[in-house]
């Protein structure tokens, strides 16, 4: 899959069937994410949330790196700035907060290195399935950024407060055992068997029971932030208990055949 697309572009979206690919598109520069990136991915997200039909969503890049992060020399330009935040764009953390928040899940298809704030974005992914060539670091303190309120909370739930500042604060990088052993990599594999996994992965999700999923992941994703809604969470449950799927779950497991669910 990587090279496909030498000339540098805003993110690419590919929907085929159940399962929306986005691809970052500028290798030269390591898949560095630009200020017009940020607005395509939204638009991308604005799809995938009225697309019925998606189950899962694949984030990947294009060439031998995932991504080398926010574009540093704008944020340099515009000191005053709230996040990177623009008149005629939003912030960097406004769009990573938005991934978490797709209703479907997303798997991380990290191809390789993660810089930066693309380490964020990576941890707003659900799965991380990565390379073993894979590499991280998240250089803040080298230049001298606090960073953004989100992406602390992420780094801290997700990894754990060891872990969290051990990156933060010396901005020193780690490689794919690593990454792995703090719960950064959800799987390591070799290059050459990147797509076969990310694929079955991405066809066990697209199999199951949407409404589950969905409410689940929203629930779990509301616990690690320490804000979960108990009274929503219910009424998602009562309305899985209430749902088409169920009925036909129970039917497939009782007939031992494959359950058709249809997200209703």
């Amino acid at each position: 899959m990587d090279g496909m697309q030498p000339e540098a572009t805003t993110p690419l979206l590919t929907i085929e069937g159940a399962r929306a690919t986005i691809r970052l598109n500028r290798p030269a520069v390591h898949n560095r994410i630009e200020p017009p990136d940020l607005l395509k991915l939204i638009e991308h997200f604005q799809t995938i949330e009225a697309d019925p039909e998606i189950r899962v969503v694949v984030l990947t890049g294009t060439g031998k790196s995932f991504s080398s992060g926010y574009h540093l020399g704008d944020l340099a330009s515009r000191p005053d700035a709230e996040v990177t935040a623009r008149d005629d764009g939003p912030s960097f953390e406004a769009v990573g907060d938005m991934l978490e928040n797709l209703k479907v899940p997303v798997i991380c298809r990290l191809n390789g290195g993660v810089y930066g704030g693309s380490t964020d974005l990576a941890l707003c992914c659900d799965f991380r399935i990565g390379v073993e060539r894979c590499e991280m670091f998240m250089p803040a303190a080298r230049i001298g950024i606090h960073y953004y309120p989100s992406g602390m909370k992420r780094y801290a739930s997700r990894l754990g407060l060891n872990a969290a500042k051990k990156l933060f604060l010396t901005a020193e990088k780690i490689f794919a055992p690593e990454m792995l052993a703090i719960g950064y990599l959800t799987e390591v594999v070799p290059a050459d068997e990147l797509d076969a996994r990310v694929d079955a992965l991405a066809m066990r999700l697209a199999s199951l029971a949407p409404l589950a999923v969905q409410g689940v992941k929203r629930s779990l994703n509301e616990i690690a932030r320490q804000e979960f809604d108990h009274a929503g969470a219910l009424e998602r449950a009562k309305a899985s208990q209430k749902s088409e799927d169920l009925k036909e779950g129970l039917k497939a497991f009782h007939e031992k055949r494959t359950p058709v669910f249809k997200g209703r």
